[in-house]
Order: structure tokens, then sequence, then C-alpha cells
């Protein structure tokens, strides 16, 4: 049975069962079959068959009508909130109808979450980069003239006065250092004036410097150039995830790898700590999600209970789609 494609869902479902009452009538009608004033056994279980083949024959159209609408229903329940991407548009009439609808919906909820998550990051980066000019800037000069200060009091102190001054002194310069350390992680500066391998490899040092961990770093040749966002996004998908293994995966070594993959660049952080299961979308993971939808990257990150973390982000080159 064909039911015309442009007819709304209510009245396809109607027509359905209309004509399947109507071939019950007609054969009804036309068969030998009767029914006496006093129903006999035999003529009982003839009609409860013909019911129960006019409800089989009912619930069979109506279920292969509306599995199209199933299926959208089934993808959309499984439609990634940052890369929502699009519904199979299967069926006719209605269900097509309401495919199309709901991909219109989420190209358009894409759109917005893209000129959102752009306008977050960006003020997130200029909040940052005002952060840590204030730190190199007023915090820095001020504890560098502490050290000076400190110097012509240690030259002229008594003796016994001189180690404690001398102690004073260290003190003040490691917090100098570590003001200049937090600024260089709030603004890669080295990103800028160097490239995206230089920063790695700078990110790489500083993380092998505060932890336990040694870090292997491999940079493979002819990398396809990257716009400056995607840039941006591979260091600080690469910043979170060492600071993640620091914090969390207590591991014996890390690897950071940049590599070519066809018409793409492909980061990977994999440390050998103690992992996790199952996934959980913390705020730092979340982060990176958002920042790889940001630019049409693909981010994977696979754990196992002491067999370690990976983190996969594939960028796409300039010029080219995922």
């Amino acid at each position: 049975m064909r039911v015309p494609a442009d007819l709304p869902l209510y009245w396809k479902i109607c027509l359905i069962n209309g004509a399947v009452f109507l071939v019950g009538t007609l054969v009804l009608v036309l068969s030998p079959a009767s029914v006496s004033s006093r129903p006999l056994l035999s003529e009982v279980a003839v009609v409860s068959v013909g019911l129960a083949v006019m409800l089989v024959t009912n619930a069979l159209l109506i279920r292969r009508s509306l599995a199209p609408l199933d299926r959208v229903i089934r993808e959309l329940e499984e439609v990634d909130h940052l890369q929502p991407g699009s519904l199979p548009e299967e069926g006719s009439g209605p269900v097509r109808g309401i495919a199309r609808a709901v991909n219109r919906l989420l190209d358009r909820l894409e759109a917005e979450q893209r000129a959102g998550n752009a306008k977050a990051l960006a003020a997130q980066e200029a909040e940052r980069h005002r952060i840590a000019q204030e730190l190199h800037d007023e915090v820095g000069q001020s504890l560098t003239v502490v050290l000076l200060g400190l110097r012509q009091v240690q030259d002229r102190a008594p003796a016994e006065l001189v180690e404690e001054l001398a102690l004073l002194r260290e003190s003040a310069r490691t917090g100098l250092d570590d003001v200049r350390r937090v600024a260089r992680r709030l603004r890669p500066g080295v990103l800028e004036d160097l490239g995206l391998t230089s920063a790695l490899a700078a990110l790489a040092t500083d993380f092998a410097q505060h932890s336990t961990a040694p870090v292997r770093r491999s940079f493979g040749p002819g990398l396809p150039p990257l716009t400056p966002d995607a840039e941006l996004v591979v260091y600080r998908v690469a910043q979170e995830a060492l600071t993640n293994a620091a914090r969390h995966a207590d591991p014996r070594s890390v690897e950071l790898s940049l590599t070519r993959q066809d018409a793409a660049v492909v980061l990977e952080i994999r440390d050998d700590g103690r992992g996790f299961a199952p996934l959980t979308e913390g705020s730092g993971l979340l982060g990176m999600r958002e920042r790889a939808a940001l630019v049409d990257a693909e981010l994977t990150v696979t754990s196992q209970p002491r067999r370690g973390t990976t983190v996969r982000l594939r960028v796409p080159a300039v010029g080219t789609v995922r």
C-alpha cells in the first residue's frame, strides 16, 4: 500500500486505518462467512482471526510508516552538542519534513554556538593577556625593586643578618621566577614570536622542570600551515593535557608529538600514568572540546586505569575541511 508522500502525519495514519478497515469490511461482505444470532464457536473463531489479522496488518503498516521517524529520534538523542552535524533525511512526507526542520535548527544552533564560543574564547584570551601584562609590569617590577633593595641592605647589614637577607633575596627571586612563569603560561609570547613547534618545545621544557616525568617530544617535518586561531588551539590543548598529566596522572614519562596526517596536523600527548575510567566531561576536557570545535578540529581522549591517557587532536590545515 502506497500513501501519498506529502500527506500530513495525522491523515496518513487515518488513511492506513481506513484502508485496513475497508478491506476487512469487504472481506466480511463478500466472503461466505456469516454470524448467526447465537454465534457458534467456529464463527467466533473466524471473527477473532479476522480481527487479529486486521490489527496486525494495521500495526505493521503504521510501524513501517513511522520507522524513519523513530530513526530520526534516535539520531537526535545521540547528537553531539559541540558538533551536532545533521540527521539523515529518510522517509517521505512529514517524516522527511521533520528531519529537514531539525537539520535547519541544528545548523542554526551550531552557527550560534560557534559564534558564542569564539567570542567567549577571545574574551578569555584577552583577559589572560591583560593579567599576564599586569603580572609582568606591576608584580614583576615590584619584586625586582625588592630584590635590588635587599641587595643594598645586605651590603650594609651586620654580619649576623647577611645570611637571613640572602634567604630573603632567594625567596624573592623564586617568587619573581614564578610570576614570570605564570605570565608565560597566560600569554604564550613564544607562539607569536617563534611559531608553534618552538612554543610546544618550551611548554614541554617547562613541564619537565616542574615534574618528575621526562617529556619526549617529536615534531614531524613539512607540517602544513595552520591559522593563528588553530595554532592557539593546539597550544592550549597541549597545555591543558600536560597540566592534567602533572596534576592527576603521576606519570613516569610523557610523549608529545606534532605530525602531519594527509592535509591535517595531529597533536598527540601520551602519558603512562594512572589513567581513569570512565571518561568524565570535566571542565578541562570540556574546554578542550570547545576549543577544538571552534576550528573544526577532532579531539579524542582515551584512557585506561594504570595504562595512561592519550589526548589526540587532529586540526585541518589552511584551506581544507575535515
